[in-house]
C-alpha cells in the first residue's frame, strides 16, 4: 500500500510565491486589485505545486459553480438516435469547455422527470440552464422560471404565458422552408407534398407555415404529419402515395424524415428525382451526402446554435444580461438570435 501525497494547500502556494494567503485567494478566484507581478508569481507557484482549487470553497467566494445544466426535453432513446442532438450538444460542450465550465446533461422521460429537473435547478447546483426541444404543453418553462435560474432556450418559445425576458437561439425555419418549396416549384413540380415534424414543436409549425406560404392553395391531402424520425417519414410517405399517387415532390421537415420517405419511394418503384423530387431540412452530414440519391436539403448551423446558446448564457452570468454577438437590444436588454439557413443542392431535387 502506498501513501498518497497531501494535496497542495492555499497556504503552500502563498509560501512558494512569497505573498499572503488572501492574495493567492484573489488570484485563484479571479479577483481584482493584485499587481501583475504578483499574479505571475502566484500562477507560477500554482503550476509548480499542482494546486487545484477546492471548488466548494471557491463557490462560497465567487457564488459560481462553473457548471451549466443542459436540459433536453426528450427521452434518451430519441436523443441518442438523432444526430441533431449530438451536433447541438457538441457546440454547447465546446463553448462551455473553452470557458472552463462543466456540462450537466438532464433528459426527460416523462412528467416525473420534469419535476425532478425543476427540483435540481432550484437546488442551486448550477449557474444556469440551456434548454431545447421543448414541446408546446411542456411544464419545464414554468418550473425553470420558478427556480429562478438564468436560462437560454434553443428554438423559438411556443408556450403560453409570460415570455418577457426570454432569450432563445433559433434558425429561420419558415424562411428555409419557403426556399425549399420554391426550389421544387421552380423545377416545374406542381403536386408538392410536405411531411411535417412533430407539430407540438415550433420548428415543425414554422416549417409547415413556410410550405403554406408558397403552396397557398395546396390540397390538404398533400400534408402528412410525422415526428422528425425515419419511421415517421416512412409512414407519412406511404400515406401520401395512398391518397395522392400523383405526388411529384416532397419537402420533408428534417433529413431523418426525408430518409424514411426515400426508402418508401424506392420500394414503390418511384425514381428520385425523376418521378418525385425530395428535399430535407438540417443538412446533417454524413446522412445527407450518403442518402440514395444524395439529399438536397436546407442547411442550418446546428453546432453554432449550441455554441451561441452557451455564449449568451455565460455572458449573462458575467454581466447580468444575456446578449451575444449582434444580439444586444436597445439599452442592453436581452435579445434573441435567429440564424439564417441555406439551400444545399444535391441529386434528390
Amino acid at each position: 500500500m502506498t501513501d498518497t501525497a497531501p494535496r497542495p494547500t492555499l497556504e503552500a502556494v502563498a509560501a512558494r510565491a512569497g505573498v499572503s494567503r488572501a492574495t493567492v485567494s484573489r488570484v485563484v478566484n479571479g479577483g481584482d486589485g493584485v499587481r501583475d507581478v504578483l499574479v505571475e508569481r502566484v500562477r507560477k507557484a500554482v503550476e509548480e505545486l499542482g494546486y487545484v482549487p477546492n471548488q466548494a470553497a471557491r463557490s462560497l467566494v465567487t457564488r459560481r459553480h462553473d457548471a451549466v445544466a443542459v436540459v433536453v426535453a426528450e427521452p434518451e432513446t430519441r436523443v441518442f438516435a438523432d444526430p441533431f442532438f449530438a451536433l447541438q450538444l457538441r457546440g454547447i460542450s465546446k463553448e462551455l469547455t473553452a470557458h472552463d465550465n462543466q456540462m450537466v446533461l438532464l433528459l426527460t422521460e416523462g412528467r416525473d422527470d420534469h419535476a425532478r429537473v425543476g427540483r435540481y435547478l432550484a437546488g442551486g447546483h448550477v449557474d444556469g440552464a440551456l434548454v431545447f426541444s421543448l414541446h408546446l404543453d411542456d411544464p419545464l418553462p414554468e418550473l425553470i422560471q420558478r427556480a429562478g435560474v438564468p436560462t437560454v432556450f434553443g428554438g423559438r418559445p411556443g408556450w403560453r404565458g409570460d415570455r418577457r425576458g426570454v432569450v432563445y437561439v433559433d434558425s429561420d425555419n419558415r424562411g428555409g422552408a419557403r426556399d425549399a418549396v420554391r426550389h421544387l416549384a421552380g423545377l416545374g413540380r406542381t403536386r408538392i407534398a410536405h411531411i411535417t415534424g412533430a407539430l407540438d414543436q415550433t420548428s415543425a409549425v414554422d416549417r409547415l407555415d413556410g410550405y403554406r406560404d408558397v403552396m397557398v392553395d395546396a390540397d390538404p391531402r398533400l400534408i402528412a404529419e410525422a415526428d422528425f424520425t425515419p419511421a415517421g417519414g416512412e409512414r407519412a410517405m406511404r400515406e401520401l402515395l395512398e391518397h395522392c399517387p400523383d405526388v411529384d415532390a416532397v419537402f420533408a421537415a428534417n433529413d431523418l424524415t426525408a430518409s424514411g420517405a426515400l426508402r418508401v419511394l424506392r420500394e414503390s418503384g418511384r425514381r428520385v428525382p425523376e418521378d418525385v423530387a425530395v428535399i430535407g431540412f438540417d443538412d446533417m452530414l454524413p446522412l445527407a451526402e450518403q442518402a440514395d440519391p444524395p439529399l438536397t436539403t436546407v442547411r442550418q448551423d446546428i453546432e453554432e446554435m449550441g455554441r451561441l446558446m452557451a455564449r449568451l448564457l455565460l455572458r449573462s452570468l458575467d454581466r447580468g444580461t444575456p446578449h451575444g454577438d449582434g444580439a444586444q437590444g436597445v439599452g442592453g436588454t436581452p435579445s434573441s438570435v435567429v440564424l439564417p439557413t441555406t439551400l444545399v443542392r444535391r441529386a434528390s431535387a
